[in-house]
Protein backbone atom coordinates (compact mmCIF):
# COMPACT_ATOMS: atom_id res chain seq x y z
CA UNK A 1 0.00 0.00 0.00
CA UNK A 2 1.08 3.51 -1.23
CA UNK A 3 2.28 5.38 2.08
CA UNK A 4 1.01 9.04 2.35
CA UNK A 5 2.26 11.55 4.20
CA UNK A 6 1.39 15.06 6.47
CA UNK A 7 3.26 16.77 3.92
CA UNK A 8 1.17 15.66 1.19
CA UNK A 9 -2.00 16.14 3.05
CA UNK A 10 -0.71 19.99 4.11
CA UNK A 11 0.06 20.72 0.02
CA UNK A 12 -3.10 19.64 -0.98
CA UNK A 13 -4.78 21.36 1.68
CA UNK A 14 -2.78 24.75 0.51
CA UNK A 15 -4.44 24.87 -2.16
CA UNK A 16 -8.38 25.59 -0.64
CA UNK A 17 -9.21 28.98 -0.12
CA UNK A 18 -10.00 29.81 3.49
CA UNK A 19 -13.66 31.04 4.52
CA UNK A 20 -14.40 34.27 2.37
CA UNK A 21 -11.98 33.21 -0.63
CA UNK A 22 -9.21 34.78 1.68
CA UNK A 23 -5.57 32.76 2.59
CA UNK A 24 -5.74 28.91 2.12
CA UNK A 25 -6.52 26.38 4.88
CA UNK A 26 -3.05 25.79 6.26
CA UNK A 27 -1.46 29.80 6.31
CA UNK A 28 -5.03 30.58 8.11
CA UNK A 29 -4.22 27.58 10.74
CA UNK A 30 -7.12 26.16 9.83
CA UNK A 31 -6.33 22.69 10.06
CA UNK A 32 -5.54 20.02 13.02
CA UNK A 33 -5.54 16.24 13.86
CA UNK A 34 -4.95 15.07 10.67
CA UNK A 35 -4.54 11.33 11.25
CA UNK A 36 -3.80 8.56 8.52
CA UNK A 37 -4.02 5.09 8.73
CA UNK A 38 -4.32 2.71 5.96
CA UNK A 39 -5.57 4.61 3.58
CA UNK A 40 -8.17 6.58 5.52
CA UNK A 41 -7.37 10.34 6.17
CA UNK A 42 -9.35 11.98 9.35
CA UNK A 43 -8.55 15.69 10.04
CA UNK A 44 -10.55 18.91 11.31
CA UNK A 45 -11.58 22.14 10.13
CA UNK A 46 -11.79 24.55 12.73
CA UNK A 47 -14.05 27.41 11.94
CA UNK A 48 -16.67 29.82 13.54
CA UNK A 49 -19.73 27.36 14.18
CA UNK A 50 -22.23 30.18 13.12
CA UNK A 51 -21.13 29.49 9.44
CA UNK A 52 -20.64 25.72 9.63
CA UNK A 53 -23.49 25.57 6.90
CA UNK A 54 -21.70 28.27 5.07
CA UNK A 55 -18.60 26.53 4.58
CA UNK A 56 -19.92 23.27 3.87
CA UNK A 57 -18.25 23.87 0.06
CA UNK A 58 -15.03 24.44 1.35
CA UNK A 59 -15.19 21.06 3.35
CA UNK A 60 -16.18 19.62 0.83
CA UNK A 61 -13.05 21.18 -1.68
CA UNK A 62 -11.13 20.10 1.43
CA UNK A 63 -12.66 16.38 1.41
CA UNK A 64 -11.83 16.37 -2.96
CA UNK A 65 -8.81 17.76 -3.06
CA UNK A 66 -7.35 15.04 -0.15
CA UNK A 67 -8.85 12.43 -2.13
CA UNK A 68 -6.97 12.95 -4.90
CA UNK A 69 -3.61 12.10 -3.51
CA UNK A 70 -2.32 8.50 -4.02
CA UNK A 71 -2.98 5.65 -1.79
CA UNK A 72 -5.94 7.39 -0.06
CA UNK A 73 -8.80 5.74 -0.03
CA UNK A 74 -10.88 7.46 2.40
CA UNK A 75 -11.23 11.11 3.36
CA UNK A 76 -13.18 12.22 6.91
CA UNK A 77 -13.55 15.65 7.21
CA UNK A 78 -15.77 17.71 10.46
CA UNK A 79 -15.91 21.06 10.69
CA UNK A 80 -15.19 21.93 14.37
CA UNK A 81 -15.06 25.44 16.49
CA UNK A 82 -12.41 25.91 19.25
CA UNK A 83 -14.02 27.78 22.32
CA UNK A 84 -11.48 31.01 23.53
CA UNK A 85 -8.72 29.77 25.31
CA UNK A 86 -8.82 30.64 29.11
CA UNK A 87 -11.14 29.86 32.02
CA UNK A 88 -14.81 28.15 31.01
CA UNK A 89 -17.57 30.18 32.11
CA UNK A 90 -20.39 27.76 33.13
CA UNK A 91 -23.07 30.46 32.48
CA UNK A 92 -22.36 30.44 28.39
CA UNK A 93 -23.23 26.46 28.37
CA UNK A 94 -26.34 26.37 27.42
CA UNK A 95 -26.06 28.80 24.63
CA UNK A 96 -24.14 25.59 22.79
CA UNK A 97 -26.54 23.17 23.65
CA UNK A 98 -27.53 20.81 20.99
CA UNK A 99 -31.28 20.38 19.76
CA UNK A 100 -32.30 16.88 18.72
CA UNK A 101 -36.19 17.86 16.94
CA UNK A 102 -38.28 15.41 17.77
CA UNK A 103 -36.79 13.38 20.69
CA UNK A 104 -38.92 13.92 23.74
CA UNK A 105 -36.23 12.78 26.54
CA UNK A 106 -32.37 11.49 26.66
CA UNK A 107 -31.03 9.40 28.91
CA UNK A 108 -27.25 8.00 29.72
CA UNK A 109 -26.44 4.48 30.40
CA UNK A 110 -22.74 5.28 31.90
CA UNK A 111 -20.43 4.06 34.09
CA UNK A 112 -17.13 5.09 36.00
CA UNK A 113 -14.84 2.40 34.16
CA UNK A 114 -14.80 -0.39 31.51
CA UNK A 115 -15.70 -3.75 31.71
CA UNK A 116 -18.77 -3.55 33.69
CA UNK A 117 -21.17 -4.50 30.78
CA UNK A 118 -22.95 -1.09 30.23
CA UNK A 119 -23.80 -1.43 26.95
CA UNK A 120 -25.13 -4.89 27.43
CA UNK A 121 -27.23 -3.14 29.53
CA UNK A 122 -28.18 -0.39 27.84
CA UNK A 123 -29.06 -2.31 24.75
CA UNK A 124 -31.41 -3.99 26.68
CA UNK A 125 -32.89 -1.23 28.76
CA UNK A 126 -33.68 0.15 25.42
CA UNK A 127 -35.29 -2.69 24.57
CA UNK A 128 -36.66 -3.22 27.43
CA UNK A 129 -37.99 0.43 27.13
CA UNK A 130 -39.79 -0.70 23.25
CA UNK A 131 -41.63 -2.91 25.69
CA UNK A 132 -43.51 0.13 27.17
CA UNK A 133 -44.91 0.73 24.21
CA UNK A 134 -42.37 3.75 23.69
CA UNK A 135 -40.07 4.65 20.21
CA UNK A 136 -37.01 4.60 21.01
CA UNK A 137 -33.70 5.26 19.72
CA UNK A 138 -29.75 3.99 21.10
CA UNK A 139 -26.85 6.09 20.05
CA UNK A 140 -23.45 4.47 20.80
CA UNK A 141 -21.58 7.42 22.01
CA UNK A 142 -17.97 5.60 23.09
CA UNK A 143 -16.17 6.69 19.45
CA UNK A 144 -13.16 4.88 20.40
CA UNK A 145 -14.48 1.62 20.91
CA UNK A 146 -18.29 1.20 19.31
CA UNK A 147 -20.03 -1.93 20.03
CA UNK A 148 -23.65 -1.28 19.21
CA UNK A 149 -23.42 -2.72 15.69
CA UNK A 150 -22.52 -6.55 16.96
CA UNK A 151 -24.61 -5.98 20.16
CA UNK A 152 -27.53 -5.17 17.64
CA UNK A 153 -26.77 -7.44 15.06
CA UNK A 154 -25.66 -4.91 12.47
CA UNK A 155 -21.96 -5.60 11.97
CA UNK A 156 -22.46 -5.94 8.63
CA UNK A 157 -24.58 -2.93 7.64
CA UNK A 158 -22.80 -0.47 5.22
CA UNK A 159 -22.12 3.07 5.74
CA UNK A 160 -25.53 4.54 6.63
CA UNK A 161 -26.81 6.60 3.94
CA UNK A 162 -27.22 10.11 4.00
CA UNK A 163 -29.61 12.52 2.62
CA UNK A 164 -29.39 16.70 2.52
CA UNK A 165 -26.49 16.18 4.90
CA UNK A 166 -28.60 14.09 7.25
CA UNK A 167 -27.85 10.59 8.38
CA UNK A 168 -30.89 8.02 8.07
CA UNK A 169 -30.03 5.85 11.34
CA UNK A 170 -30.03 1.74 11.31
CA UNK A 171 -32.70 -0.15 12.53
CA UNK A 172 -32.14 -3.16 14.78
CA UNK A 173 -35.95 -4.89 15.97
CA UNK A 174 -37.40 -1.89 15.91
CA UNK A 175 -34.70 1.02 17.45
CA UNK A 176 -33.06 2.88 15.23
CA UNK A 177 -29.40 3.26 16.16
CA UNK A 178 -26.76 5.08 15.10
CA UNK A 179 -22.71 4.44 16.50
CA UNK A 180 -19.54 5.13 14.82
CA UNK A 181 -19.15 1.60 14.29
CA UNK A 182 -21.03 1.55 11.26
CA UNK A 183 -18.79 4.14 9.80
CA UNK A 184 -15.15 2.40 10.86
CA UNK A 185 -14.22 -1.30 10.34
CA UNK A 186 -14.59 -3.10 13.45
CA UNK A 187 -10.75 -3.96 14.01
CA UNK A 188 -10.12 -0.20 12.57
CA UNK A 189 -9.18 2.27 15.39
CA UNK A 190 -10.10 5.81 15.33
CA UNK A 191 -6.90 7.68 16.44
CA UNK A 192 -8.53 10.92 17.39
CA UNK A 193 -7.91 13.83 19.88
CA UNK A 194 -10.93 15.58 21.80
CA UNK A 195 -11.93 18.34 19.19
CA UNK A 196 -13.21 15.04 16.73
CA UNK A 197 -14.80 13.52 19.00
CA UNK A 198 -17.08 16.18 20.28
CA UNK A 199 -17.72 17.26 16.84
CA UNK A 200 -18.81 13.22 16.03
CA UNK A 201 -20.83 12.99 18.77
CA UNK A 202 -22.40 16.12 17.75
CA UNK A 203 -22.79 14.84 14.27
CA UNK A 204 -24.27 11.87 15.88
CA UNK A 205 -27.09 13.27 17.68
CA UNK A 206 -28.17 16.45 15.69
CA UNK A 207 -27.09 14.80 12.08
CA UNK A 208 -29.10 12.03 12.26
CA UNK A 209 -32.49 11.60 11.48
CA UNK A 210 -34.01 10.34 14.34
CA UNK A 211 -37.95 11.15 13.59
CA UNK A 212 -39.82 11.34 16.69
CA UNK A 213 -39.02 9.15 19.70
CA UNK A 214 -40.49 9.00 23.24
CA UNK A 215 -36.86 8.22 24.61
CA UNK A 216 -32.67 7.96 22.87
CA UNK A 217 -30.80 5.90 25.04
CA UNK A 218 -26.93 6.82 25.25
CA UNK A 219 -24.76 4.08 25.36
CA UNK A 220 -22.02 6.41 27.01
CA UNK A 221 -17.65 6.03 27.23
CA UNK A 222 -16.64 4.41 30.12
CA UNK A 223 -14.90 7.31 32.23
CA UNK A 224 -15.35 11.18 33.37
CA UNK A 225 -13.71 12.66 30.44
CA UNK A 226 -14.36 14.56 27.79
CA UNK A 227 -17.32 13.43 25.73
CA UNK A 228 -19.01 12.03 28.82
CA UNK A 229 -18.97 15.93 30.08
CA UNK A 230 -20.02 17.61 26.66
CA UNK A 231 -22.96 15.33 26.92
CA UNK A 232 -23.95 16.64 30.21
CA UNK A 233 -22.96 20.36 28.96
CA UNK A 234 -24.64 20.12 25.63
CA UNK A 235 -27.46 17.91 25.91
CA UNK A 236 -30.87 18.14 28.01
CA UNK A 237 -30.34 14.76 29.44
CA UNK A 238 -33.24 13.71 31.32
CA UNK A 239 -31.25 11.58 33.55
CA UNK A 240 -28.24 8.50 33.80
CA UNK A 241 -28.63 5.40 35.11
CA UNK A 242 -24.79 4.27 36.18
CA UNK A 243 -23.86 0.30 35.71
CA UNK A 244 -21.26 -1.33 38.29
CA UNK A 245 -20.01 -4.93 39.34
CA UNK A 246 -20.70 -5.46 42.79
CA UNK A 247 -16.83 -5.10 44.14
CA UNK A 248 -15.62 -2.21 45.83
CA UNK A 249 -12.86 -1.22 43.37
CA UNK A 250 -15.87 -1.22 40.83
CA UNK A 251 -17.89 0.98 42.92
CA UNK A 252 -15.01 3.91 43.40
CA UNK A 253 -15.43 4.28 40.27
CA UNK A 254 -19.24 4.31 39.34
CA UNK A 255 -19.50 6.85 42.27
CA UNK A 256 -17.25 8.99 40.29
CA UNK A 257 -19.77 8.46 37.61
CA UNK A 258 -22.43 9.31 39.29
CA UNK A 259 -20.65 13.01 40.75
CA UNK A 260 -20.10 13.84 37.94
CA UNK A 261 -23.33 13.83 37.07
CA UNK A 262 -24.35 15.86 39.87
CA UNK A 263 -22.15 18.23 39.06
CA UNK A 264 -23.28 19.08 35.87
CA UNK A 265 -27.30 19.06 37.14
CA UNK A 266 -28.10 15.76 35.62
CA UNK A 267 -30.53 13.66 37.42
CA UNK A 268 -29.02 10.17 38.39
CA UNK A 269 -31.63 7.75 38.06
CA UNK A 270 -29.88 4.55 39.82
CA UNK A 271 -27.70 2.33 40.24
CA UNK A 272 -27.70 -1.24 38.31
CA UNK A 273 -25.94 -4.27 39.53
CA UNK A 274 -24.60 -6.20 36.43
CA UNK A 275 -22.30 -9.41 37.09
CA UNK A 276 -24.54 -9.57 40.78
CA UNK A 277 -24.45 -13.26 40.69
CA UNK A 278 -24.32 -16.57 38.92
CA UNK A 279 -26.70 -19.30 38.77
CA UNK A 280 -24.81 -22.45 37.77
CA UNK A 281 -27.13 -24.17 35.06
CA UNK A 282 -26.60 -27.69 35.88
CA UNK A 283 -27.07 -27.80 39.88
CA UNK A 284 -28.76 -24.28 40.36
CA UNK A 285 -26.15 -23.42 43.37
CA UNK A 286 -25.34 -19.46 43.52
CA UNK A 287 -22.06 -18.46 43.63
CA UNK A 288 -21.20 -14.18 44.38
CA UNK A 289 -18.13 -14.46 42.50
CA UNK A 290 -17.67 -10.55 42.28
CA UNK A 291 -19.43 -9.95 46.06
CA UNK A 292 -23.10 -9.29 45.87
CA UNK A 293 -25.13 -6.33 47.60
CA UNK A 294 -22.34 -3.64 46.90
CA UNK A 295 -24.64 -1.37 44.45
CA UNK A 296 -27.43 -1.16 46.28
CA UNK A 297 -25.66 0.02 50.06
CA UNK A 298 -23.83 2.43 47.60
CA UNK A 299 -27.10 3.50 45.72
CA UNK A 300 -28.50 3.45 49.59
CA UNK A 301 -25.24 5.44 50.96
CA UNK A 302 -25.62 8.09 48.34
CA UNK A 303 -29.51 8.42 48.26
CA UNK A 304 -30.86 6.99 44.90
CA UNK A 305 -32.35 4.70 43.41
CA UNK A 306 -30.89 0.95 42.83
CA UNK A 307 -32.55 -0.19 40.03
CA UNK A 308 -31.90 -4.16 39.91
CA UNK A 309 -29.01 -7.09 39.72
CA UNK A 310 -28.78 -8.77 36.56
CA UNK A 311 -27.13 -11.77 36.89
CA UNK A 312 -23.77 -13.32 35.40
CA UNK A 313 -25.25 -15.98 32.55
CA UNK A 314 -23.40 -17.37 29.47
CA UNK A 315 -27.28 -17.16 27.90
CA UNK A 316 -26.97 -13.22 28.11
CA UNK A 317 -23.03 -13.07 26.77
CA UNK A 318 -24.15 -14.86 24.01
CA UNK A 319 -26.87 -13.32 22.83
CA UNK A 320 -24.76 -10.24 22.88
CA UNK A 321 -21.95 -11.55 20.86
CA UNK A 322 -24.66 -12.96 18.03
CA UNK A 323 -26.76 -9.50 18.02
CA UNK A 324 -29.82 -10.85 19.00
CA UNK A 325 -30.61 -9.06 22.88
CA UNK A 326 -32.02 -11.24 25.14
CA UNK A 327 -34.70 -8.90 25.85
CA UNK A 328 -35.89 -10.00 22.51
CA UNK A 329 -34.92 -13.19 21.91
CA UNK A 330 -35.74 -14.84 25.33
CA UNK A 331 -38.34 -12.56 26.07
CA UNK A 332 -39.35 -15.03 29.22
CA UNK A 333 -36.55 -15.49 30.57
CA UNK A 334 -35.14 -13.92 34.12
CA UNK A 335 -32.88 -11.48 32.47
CA UNK A 336 -35.80 -10.12 30.44
CA UNK A 337 -38.03 -9.87 32.63
CA UNK A 338 -35.38 -8.25 34.82
CA UNK A 339 -34.55 -5.73 32.14
CA UNK A 340 -38.01 -4.55 31.40
CA UNK A 341 -38.44 -4.08 35.41
CA UNK A 342 -35.70 -2.03 35.50
CA UNK A 343 -37.22 0.04 32.42
CA UNK A 344 -40.74 0.40 33.16
CA UNK A 345 -38.83 1.83 36.78
CA UNK A 346 -37.08 4.32 34.82
CA UNK A 347 -39.72 5.57 32.85
CA UNK A 348 -41.94 5.33 35.49
CA UNK A 349 -39.83 8.08 37.37
CA UNK A 350 -39.19 10.03 34.72
CA UNK A 351 -42.65 10.43 33.94
CA UNK A 352 -43.09 11.17 38.32
CA UNK A 353 -40.58 13.81 38.37
CA UNK A 354 -41.40 15.07 35.06
CA UNK A 355 -37.75 15.30 34.02
CA UNK A 356 -38.46 16.27 30.97
CA UNK A 357 -37.40 18.68 28.09
CA UNK A 358 -38.47 22.13 31.00
CA UNK A 359 -35.47 21.05 32.95
CA UNK A 360 -32.68 23.51 32.20
CA UNK A 361 -29.24 22.95 30.97
CA UNK A 362 -26.87 22.08 33.70
CA UNK A 363 -24.54 24.42 34.71
CA UNK A 364 -20.85 23.47 34.93
CA UNK A 365 -19.43 24.57 38.38
CA UNK A 366 -15.82 24.67 38.50
CA UNK A 367 -13.79 24.50 42.13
Amino acid sequence: MMTVSKQQIHRQLAKIAGPDGKGDLISLGLVSEIVIHDGTVDFALNIDKERAAELEPMRKAAEHAVGQVEGVDRVRVVLTAHAPEGAVNPRRASRSAIDVPGVERIIAVASGKGGVGKSTVAVNLAFGLTKLGLKVGILDADIYGPSMPRLLGLGDTPMPESRERVIIPAMAFGVKAMSMGFLVGEEEPVIWRGPMVISALERMLRGVAWGRLDVLVVDMPPGTGDAQLTMAQKVRLAGAAIVSTPQDLALVDARRGLNMFRRVDVPVLGLVENMSYFLCPHCGARSEIFGHGGAREEAGRLGVEFLGEVPLDRLLRERGDRGRPIVVSEPDSLHAKIFRDMAAHIWAGLEADNHDNTRPFPKIVVE
